[in-house]
């Protein structure tokens, strides 16, 4: 079993021509809204895309936005602990989409920040613990040493980026980042295998978009190639990543299985529009990576 412990939110998604820049104003098309979060959607992913047993420990508002986000999780088999809170609002995320399938996100956390330490639920069952960085570090180092006390595998997505105190670096297991994020992660601006080299966990694995992807395990580094597809919205293919990654690893799969699933689910991701609702179903998954070789090298 599975369990994410992390932010969710409800995105108002704008399609525009491009990403406005400082101080412009850019006239947009399309205006929805979509359960997100990197909490949820890893969740969502997890149980989906990946097929996993999977719960989530997440922080909501008393307001209508936190409806749509319980039904989303709710349909993807997703068990909940919610933390119900009174006096902020459910968080919210705004997201312009261009038309050349980019995306510039600002989140407003709201009740994602009131999650603290002693709302981690029983780890009985559980393999695997997810994270990311939409809550309080102090309540992410908290569930990771939780974890770790138990034997439970901790996996972080270092999501936004920002620098890691080494008192949570010690206690993960496998770390999950972008290009940008990594060389944060690392302060360092050198190639990916340098900044690899200077964070001391066991396993990294970098997501290089159109370039596919990498780990290094245990000092073995294994490249997995990018998947060939058409997108047009790249919101949430990094979560997918993340969700399908640890629901691989949870069935057993080695490293290289578990990046080919996971560019694969993050790869179908881009081909559709929002958050959760781009997430891949199992069969999906399946069915694309029977009709996909993408090897790796």
């Amino acid at each position: 079993m599975i369990l994410v412990a992390g932010s969710a939110n409800l995105d108002f998604v704008v399609q525009a021509s491009h990403i406005p820049a400082p101080g412009e104003t850019v006239l947009g098309r399309d205006f929805k809204t979509y359960p997100g979060g990197k909490g949820a959607n890893q969740a969502i992913a997890c149980a989906r895309a990946g097929q996993a047993a999977t719960q989530m420990l997440l922080a909501l508002g008393n307001d209508p936005f936190s409806k749509p986000i319980e039904a989303s999780l709710l349909a993807a088999g997703v068990q909940m602990h919610v933390v119900r809170v009174e006096d902020r609002p459910t968080g919210t995320a705004f997201i312009c989409v261009s038309d050349d399938a980019e995306n510039a996100i600002t989140v407003a956390p709201g009740a994602n920040n009131a999650l603290r330490g002693e709302h981690l639920p029983s780890l009985d069952g559980c393999n695997h613990l997810l994270l990311q960085l939409e809550t309080p570090i102090e309540t992410v180092i908290a569930y990771a040493r939780e974890a770790r006390k138990r034997g439970v595998r901790v996996v972080l997505n270092a999501a936004p980026a920002r620098a890691l105190p080494d008192e949570l670096l010690e206690l993960l297991d496998v770390l999950v980042v972008n290009k940008g994020e990594l060389a944060t992660v690392a302060a360092h601006q050198g190639s990916i295998e340098q900044c690899m080299q200077r964070i001391d966990v066991p396993c990294i694995v970098v997501t290089l978009g159109d370039r596919g992807c990498c780990a290094r395990v245990d000092g073995e580094l294994i490249m997995q190639d990018a998947f060939a597809v058409m997108p047009v919205d790249t919101t949430a293919a990094g979560d997918t990543f993340c969700g399908v990654l640890v629901a691989a690893l949870d069935r057993g799969m080695n490293m290289a299985q578990a990046l080919r699933w996971a560019n694969a689910a993050g790869a179908l991701a881009c081909t559709k529009h929002g958050a959760q609702s781009s997430i891949p179903t199992h069969a999906e998954l399946l069915d694309f990576l029977s009709q996909h070789s993408c090897s790796n090298s």
